[in-house]
């Protein structure tokens, strides 16, 4: 049995420092050897986490001693699809360095048979070159075409991974164990952006730009608290409640099929940056009238509002409906956790019979359908549009 420690995935509603880090690592190291496991982690934090990627440096080296059992390894710190902050494959070369660790002996003669190591045991020119083992690959696959020709195959590949917002690591800096200097520079401009995402706030002018708005609050007290308790950014304050029973109120029977709700979330840039939030509601609005479902003109407005606060404003909306078995959704548009490169939100999808949203909490993760990376850089809105539109008609027609 192998055991994977994700330590500081949660992030900062657990862990505050880099020490509370280093002190989880070494204990759930501990109890993993006291019961025998192969244990290893996942040394990580999350970019609303107050550690940064220094810090992070200082906690890997703060743990090895107690030599876990593996650590996970990413081109760079920054995971691009989880947006969180992990280790790197120059860490593994760092701390084997510092700490004298060997690659097991199978990789080591592979390593060797390859030339990235050379019979002295030390890097060689080809050390951090992935496309001179990709030529090595398909050598050993066969594959007949000259050097020039698989290295123009892999150089155009390599280039659309990049493209997608996925960064490689090539080549190393003075130290083997450094990150070539454009790279590093990337990651850390990757690091500094998400900082900035996470702390906006929409701002008056930008949600004045959103027509027919009912602007609501959670019960987080301030963006910290939004960010620090997440459970307070799910729940609805008492005046957000008056105004969508007001709202339902003012529908009589007519209630709409759909309801559109728009919250910060974790990046309210995502929301902000030209061509994101507009293209996506007025396309997918027009979309769905032109297709039969009756829509709520108002746009609920959420001010620090998580996924679930997009549920609790169903339940008040949807609740009490004389045909209990009538299809109701909300299409909630939110700011995803910034890091990825991209500025990019997320629409959650939700539809039940009026019986179910009248049932406080039922309505969960568990029935909801998520499109998400949304971005004028990742998938455009255009194209999310034809997408949701897609999984709501299966949402009305399945449940």
């Amino acid at each position: 049995v192998h055991v994977n420690d994700v330590a500081g995935f949660i992030g900062p509603e657990v862990f505050k420092t880099k020490e509370q880090l280093v002190r989880c690592c070494l204990e759930d190291t501990v109890m993993g050897k006291l019961h025998g496991l192969t244990i290893g982690l996942d040394i990580c934090s999350t970019l609303h986490m107050d550690v940064s990627l220094d810090d992070l440096d200082w906690c890997i080296t703060q743990i090895m001693p107690a030599n876990p059992a593996y650590l996970m390894a990413l081109p760079t710190k920054n995971d691009p699809m989880l947006s969180y902050l992990t280790t790197s494959f120059s860490d593994h070369v760092r701390i084997r360095e510092q700490f004298q660790y060997k690659v097991n002996d199978a990789m080591w003669d592979f390593f060797k048979k390859i030339k990235v190591i050379g019979a002295d045991g030390r890097p060689t020119e080809h050390f951090g070159d992935p496309l001179w083992v990709y030529y090595n690959y398909l050598q050993a696959k066969g594959d007949n075409r000259t050097k020039a020709e698989i290295y123009a195959e892999g150089e155009k590949t390599m280039a659309r991974i990049r493209d997608r917002g996925v960064p490689l690591a090539e080549g190393h800096g003075e130290r083997i164990w450094d990150l070539e200097q454009e790279l590093e520079n990337q990651v850390k401009s990757l690091y500094e952006d998400a900082k900035v995402s996470i702390w906006t706030v929409l701002t008056e002018d930008f949600v004045k730009t959103i027509p027919e708005t009912v602007p609501i609050t959670t019960n987080s007290i301030d963006r910290k608290d939004y960010v620090y308790h997440p459970e307070s950014g799910e729940s609805l304050g008492s005046d957000a409640i008056q105004k969508l029973k007001a709202l339902r109120n003012s529908w009589g029977e007519s209630i709409p099929d759909i309801q559109f709700i728009i919250s910060d979330g974790l990046n309210p840039r995502s929301l902000m940056d030209d061509g994101h939030l507009m293209p996506f509601l007025y396309g997918l609005k027009t979309t769905l009238k032109n297709k039969g479902y009756s829509v709520s003109p108002k746009n609920i407005v959420i001010e620090h509002g998580r996924v679930r606060a997009g549920y609790a404003c169903g339940e008040i909306l949807f609740s009490g409906h004389k045909i209990a078995s009538q299809n109701k959704g909300i299409v909630h548009i939110i700011g995803e956790r910034p890091g990825s490169g991209h500025h990019n939100f997320s629409a959650y999808l939700t539809a039940a019979p009026t019986s179910i949203w009248g049932k406080s909490g039922l309505v969960d993760h568990n029935i909801s359908k998520v499109v998400s990376g949304i971005s004028d850089t990742s998938l455009k809105p255009e194209l999310a549009t034809v997408q949701t539109m897609t999984i709501l008609d299966r949402l009305f027609t399945t449940i």
